[in-house]
């Protein structure tokens, strides 16, 4: 149920190349390219004993090509995320974003993700502004591992001039590097070699990263909400333990320090966007007190020609996957079959987003309204204040939904809670205007 439809305007060089080579070596190896997906879990998957590969990266990354020779059906699966190339633009499927987010960059260019092999591609060609490096933060491990050598500074640097530096040099997309750095694969249990990278989630965090598990600090990495610091640019993640990562909390972090993404003019208000705060969502639920990212994104396979069981790294929802829809199954008692189970979530999912449809109509006629007021002069600051203050708090809450990429499947009970939270809002503001009408 993706939002997005964007036009390429780059070939990806080295991810294209690097897919193509394994490829063909797999056809030439004759390496089995049919996958028997099977009733497996992880705890079927004989973890190697290896030394780590010679690094090919230029700043010293493991790459993905050289990975491949110990683990080839892995950096295979990775490579067939290219499949995921299909965007949806958001702003022609919601209309009223436009006005929602008028004056961002937003409000110009928001769709859906494609497949991790697009990512460098996509922020290239984005038409919301990017001066500094810091929008290459989850785009490639090439950006981390510059920031891990050099410091914050990095992020404040040239957009164009690190994106050169990345691209020129056989710089990857979201790549191995990403989740394991450069561990080798002794891993003895699943999960034991993931990495958290990126350095402002272990300084947000501290001591209480130990109460998340690995596998979804890995992706959540990246799938999270943050901000960029204003005084140095730097990836900035707003919480410091589970309990700080409810969107009451956030929203009052960003009031605290006296945040504000961006200055909407029409209304006077100063507005905040939320990201895509998937690892939080997650976490708040009950899908997070036993789960994680892999358990339902990253099938277990098995080679069946060389009898090789192993994660499939090409990332997929699992309504699109038998495999993982029984372990949907092992829960839902009361649904026999995986049919049942994609109606179950279907329906959750429509659910979300006609009631995203309805609140997000009703905060742009809000949004329409405080415009109307705040250039009539009908009304003083003070009271344009108490109202603008709704109105960015209704649009955090709604915002906070909209933008969570499983349309409620993680925790369908906190995305009800903020279109619930974003109608009484909008409905207090509009009460305070309608003296002004």
């Amino acid at each position: 149920m993706e939002k997005r439809n964007q036009a390429a305007k780059l070939i990806i060089g080295t991810v294209v190349i690097i897919i193509a080579v394994l490829f063909l070596a797999g056809i030439v190896a004759g390496h089995d390219l049919k996958y028997k997906a099977a009733p497996l879990s992880r705890e079927d998957i004989a973890y190697k004993q290896v030394e780590a590969p010679q690094a090919s990266g230029y700043d010293g990354t493991i790459q993905a090509a050289d990975w491949a020779a110990l683990y080839p059906d892995i950096v295979f699966s990775m490579g067939a995320n290219k499949d995921n190339s299909d965007v949806v633009d958001y702003l022609k499927l919601d209309p009223y974003l436009v006005e929602i987010y008028e004056d961002y960059g937003f409000a110009k260019d928001y769709g859906s993700a494609r497949g991790h092999a697009y990512t460098l591609e996509d922020v290239n060609k984005t038409e919301r502004p990017h001066k500094t490096a810091n929008c290459l933060t989850c785009k490639t491990p090439n950006l981390t591992k510059k920031v891990q050598d050099e410091g914050k500074s990095v992020y404040s640097m040239s957009f164009e001039d690190v994106y050169a530096e990345i691209t020129q040099n056989g710089g990857e997309t979201v790549s191995c590097y990403t989740c394991h750095g450069n561990n080798v694969g002794n891993a003895t249990e699943a999960r034991a070699n993931l990495t958290v990278t990126h350095g402002y989630i272990t300084e947000a965090l501290g001591d209480n990263i130990d109460s998340i598990d690995p596998g979804i600090l890995a992706c959540g990495q990246c799938h999270i909400e943050y901000y960029f610091n204003p005084e140095d640019k730097a990836t900035t993640m707003p919480h410091s333990s589970i309990e700080t990562m409810t969107p009451e909390a956030t929203y009052d972090y960003f009031t605290e320090i006296g945040f504000s993404d961006w200055t909407q003019k029409s209304t006077g208000a100063n507005m905040l966007k939320v990201q895509h705060p998937e690892m939080e969502t997650v976490l708040l639920g009950k899908h997070g007190k036993f789960l994680n990212c892999a358990d339902c994104h990253m099938p277990v396979l098995e080679n069946t020609k060389t009898q090789t069981v192993y994660h499939s790294h090409k990332l997929v929802s699992p309504l699109e996957d038998k495999t993982l829809l029984q372990t949907c199954l092992r829960c839902h008692t009361n649904m026999k079959t995986a049919d049942e189970m994609i109606t179950f979530v279907k329906n959750i999912q429509t659910r979300i987003t006609d009631e995203e449809t309805r609140i997000g109509n009703k905060l742009m006629e809000f949004k329409r309204a405080l415009a109307k007021a705040n250039q009539s002069g009908t009304m003083d600051e003070e009271q344009l204040n108490e109202i603008r203050e709704l109105y960015r708090k209704a649009q955090w809450f709604f915002d906070y939904c909209y933008v969570e990429n499983s349309e409620g499947a993680h925790n369908s009970d906190l995305s009800m809670r903020c279109l619930s939270t974003a109608e009484q809002l909008i409905k207090q503001g509009m009460a305070l205007l309608t003296p002004a009408e």
